[in-house]
């Protein structure tokens, strides 16, 4: 307890609880109560775009990496092209590209109009949800490619060597020690796609920080509803961080001889 409160960790502490003090007596909050529900709902749709786009574009970014680092020319090729193309052009375009474009050729086909995923497809979340993912995917790829790399070629060839199918050798070898080098990466890859969901406010996808900017054009409140936009993405991130730290501390621990 001792080693916890240092003199630096005191005087933050007590600047928090001055700023605590002042965001209470100093600002409004009289429109929390009736924005309340519509911030929550904009949270929780902030945390499952998050949470959906990052599992789906890990799933796409693996393949991606692999192809590029052991794949033949025409699976890396591809792969490598769309890496540089999502990594060189700006998210909020790649939004829009799929909303206004690929959402608007579906109503020209009956059959599309006419089909149970229409209701689905009229609306703004699967295209930001699809824009997320395939960003994602993009810079990770790149990511596992080098982490695919990084594995020792030595194990992969021993593991042949003693007669281990390649489908065994990627999920028991190299796959988990590339994930595992890949995570401290992956955390704050994870918090950067999280800063970035505010993009699909663009396209009336109503998240928190769409609800912040509601709660300003109806009330001319301006610092409040931002201090919570703030201080909601800093604990979103705050449980990324602790997430990706427990991981990283289930993995093998290396013991020094002696």
């Amino acid at each position: 307890m001792r080693g916890w409160l240092q003199p630096h960790r005191i005087v933050l502490i007590l600047i928090g609880l001055a700023l605590v003090w002042l965001c209470v007596t100093q600002m409004r909050w009289d429109w929390l109560p009736k924005y309340a529900p519509m911030m929550a709902e904009g949270l929780w749709r902030t945390i499952w775009l998050l949470v959906l786009s990052s599992i789906f574009g890990m799933a796409l970014a693996i393949p991606l990496g692999l192809a590029q680092a052991a794949g033949p020319w025409f699976l890396a090729t591809p792969a490598r092209i769309f890496c540089t193309v999502i990594r060189g052009t700006p998210l909020l375009l790649q939004i829009w590209l799929l909303y206004y474009g690929l959402g608007s050729l579906f109503p020209q086909f009956p059959w599309i109009r006419e089909s149970d995923l229409w209701p689905i497809l009229r609306q703004a979340w699967p295209y930001a949800l699809l824009a997320l993912t395939l960003s994602f995917a993009g810079y990770e790829g790149e990511v596992m490619r080098g982490a695919f790399r990084s594995v020792p070629r030595g194990q992969l060839e021993a593991a042949r060597a003693m007669g281990m199918p390649r489908h065994l050798i990627l999920w028991r070898i190299w796959l988990p020690q590339a994930l595992r080098a890949v995570l401290p990466t992956l955390g704050g890859e994870t918090v950067l796609q999280m800063k970035a969901t505010p993009l699909v406010a663009t396209i009336t996808v109503v998240e928190i920080y769409a609800v912040a900017s509601r709660v300003r054009q109806d009330t001319f409140i301006i610092y409040e509803p931002l201090l919570l936009l703030a201080l909601a993405y800093l604990a979103l991130a705050g449980l990324i961080v602790l997430a990706f730290r427990w991981f990283e501390n289930r993995g093998p621990v290396r013991h020094r001889p002696g």
